[in-house]
């Protein structure tokens, strides 16, 4: 009989992140991987740079069943670059848009490189190409069998991600491991996604790409704001503006309002489109040279007036209804998983003594701009410290 301390299910970040720190006790760790890679998706954030924490850390950011819960592990009163520090080392930043913190090499790739040569070197093992078929618990020690082989361990890890971007290997069917155990799921969205808006405005903007200052409106009551990327499709939206966004309208559907002027105040625009209407310019010429020619056609089609007050007031507010996004198969994200009510605040279950979560397979979603690796690496190393303490104790 195959035994181990820890067997963590999942080797990506969230796996990875556990396994590195737990590896740093006299712990005997297995992760067991589903695909024939670890780190798939940790090597491919932030367009293959690695966008690994933000140095914005309000707990704003995130969308959780128990965002208490969130805020204790993340620990936003940290420096905002403690859960990579712990481990990866030693490391340098480099900085971007919006506070995203990448690597100083920005290359993905080469953290999921640190993260496995330190398991190798403390002789943490990985199994490869393994789907977990069925897991369970008798009496003290957790029973986890995938193809023909049986494992055994007196601590359980489920960090198996969640249902976005199924290439990677996660496309929700391991969330049956956590329900065999009696937990639930809250209903899953994808996040981090394109979403599909009404495009009679839009239709000539295909492929147009502007910086836009851009607020959603979720039916269910609030607004949250970004000054980002937003590129025009045949469907609706997408770039960096909407990805942030998304979070708080995959779920219920609302409004976008986008500014595609944010730095020009309207008492600027108004002054240059009057001078512009003297000299004799009108429609949509009023704005050539000022956006996209494409899109000052646009501006003045909605407006449907030479009024220049009307035609500030749309550049300004451009409204797009969102009717939905383009599902999990193009999301980065989970929004929903696991619910939070039946784990503690170290993450364990509250239902099965010893067993734990870390990472997308929760109901945690962040924000655009490395809030989802963060949790991820810090949900990791808090089930890591937490399994540490009991094997330090002997509970």
């Amino acid at each position: 009989m195959k035994k181990y301390d820890v067997i963590i299910v999942g080797g990506g970040a969230a796996g990875l992140a556990c396994a590195a720190e737990l590896s740093k006790t006299d712990a005997a760790v297995l992760v067991i991987e589903a695909g024939g890679r670890a780190g798939k998706k940790l090597s491919a954030t932030g367009n293959g740079q690695g966008n690994i924490f933000n140095s914005d850390t309000d707990i704003s950011h995130y969308r959780s069943g128990n965002l208490a819960v969130v805020k204790k592990i993340v620990h936003p009163e940290k420096s905002p670059s403690w859960a990579c520090d712990e481990i990866f080392g030693a490391m340098l930043y480099k900085y971007g848009e919006n506070g995203r913190a990448y690597p100083q090499s920005l290359q993905a790739s080469s953290l999921t490189d640190i993260l496995l040569y330190r398991l190798a070197a403390r002789n943490a093992q990985i199994l490869l190409s393994s789907p977990v078929g069925s897991v369970s618990k008798s009496g003290e020690v957790f029973c986890v069998k995938c193809g023909g082989n049986t494992f055994y361990c007196d601590f359980l890890v489920l960090a198996t991600g969640g249902k976005a971007h199924k290439n990677f290997g996660t496309d929700g069917s391991a969330y049956a491991l956590a329900e065999s155990f009696g937990h639930k799921l809250t209903p899953l969205y994808p996040s981090i996604v394109q979403l599909k808006t009404e495009t009679a405005f839009i239709k000539n903007l295909k492929g147009i790409r502007a910086e836009c200052r851009v607020e959603a409106f979720p039916v269910t009551g609030g607004s949250k704001s970004v000054t980002g990327d937003v590129i025009f499709t045949d469907y609706g939206v997408s770039g960096s503006a909407v990805f942030y966004l998304s979070g708080i309208l995959c779920a219920s559907g609302g409004t976008l309002k986008i500014d595609f002027l944010p730095d020009i105040p309207g008492e600027t625009l108004k002054r240059t489109l009057s001078e512009r209407k003297e000299e004799g310019f009108t429609g949509c010429d009023l704005l050539f040279g000022i956006v996209h020619n494409q899109i000052a056609r646009a501006i003045y089609r909605r407006a449907g007036s030479e009024d220049i007050d009307k035609i500030i007031y749309v550049a300004k507010n451009f409204s797009l209804e969102v009717t939905g996004t383009l599902g999990f198969d193009y999301a980065q994200v989970t929004k929903g998983g696991v619910d939070m009510s039946d784990i503690s605040d170290k993450l364990e279950s509250k239902l099965v003594q010893n067993l734990y979560f870390a990472g997308e397979i929760l109901d945690v979603d962040g924000d655009c701009g490395g809030y989802n690796l963060n949790w991820a690496f810090s949900s990791g190393i808090a089930v890591a410290d937490s399994i540490s303490q009991k094997l330090k104790s002997g509970a």
